[in-house]
């Protein structure tokens, strides 16, 4: 069945190259969700991340006569989408990198079929708190965190140095869980009036 996908795509993909405009429509179904949920991770609105979703798209098949079949597709769709977030982010002057050091503290692991179900529930609660962090330090944390690169891709990538990048991610850590515990006490708090 893998290599079946796989032949699918590869004919999808050479479609597109010759500008078959309903490959590309497929290619962009089969691509779109998860690359929404890049730019939505990486940009503050919705708005935005439709754009530069867009954008993305379309630098990708113009690009797509450079794609070499030797990686997976959606690494090389991925990288070109977290491009131009990083790019919006610049042309904004929205994405500012402070050089911080610091030591990374651990993530404690879930023991337990509850705490997997406490960490579920608080996804959408850590959505909303990660639009709350300093543009930079986001956009390393979901780099490191959601999309896989290690700090050194990340320094590439952004232009900083990897103690830049493993500084900031510290500091994105170390803020969000500020911003998340304070968020569960206006929840409590909300909860004690209604009680």
């Amino acid at each position: 069945m893998e290599t079946i996908t796989a032949e699918l795509h590869r004919y999808l993909l050479e479609r597109c190259i010759e500008n078959d405009r309903r490959a590309q429509f497929q290619i962009y179904k089969l691509y779109a969700d998860a690359m929404y949920n890049v730019c939505r991770r990486m940009l503050k609105t919705e708005e935005d991340a439709q754009d530069i979703l867009q954008e993305a798209f379309v630098d990708a098949f113009t690009k797509l006569k450079t794609f070499r079949f030797d990686a997976p597709f959606g690494s090389w769709l991925k990288r070109i989408v977290v491009n131009r977030c990083i790019n919006f982010l610049k042309k904004r002057k929205l994405l500012v990198i402070h050089a911080e050091e610091g030591k990374l503290a651990h993530i404690p692991q879930p023991n337990s079929q509850e705490d997997f179900q406490e960490i579920d529930w608080e996804i959408d609660l850590v959505r909303k708190c990660m639009e709350k962090l300093p543009e930079g330090a986001r956009v390393v944390l979901n780099l490191y965190l959601f999309e896989g690169y290690d700090h050194a891709e990340i320094a590439d990538i952004l232009g900083i140095t990897e103690s830049t990048s493993k500084a900031q991610y510290s500091k994105a850590r170390k803020k969000l869980r500020q911003i998340v515990e304070e968020e569960k006490q206006k929840q409590q708090a909300a909860l004690w009036k209604i009680n």
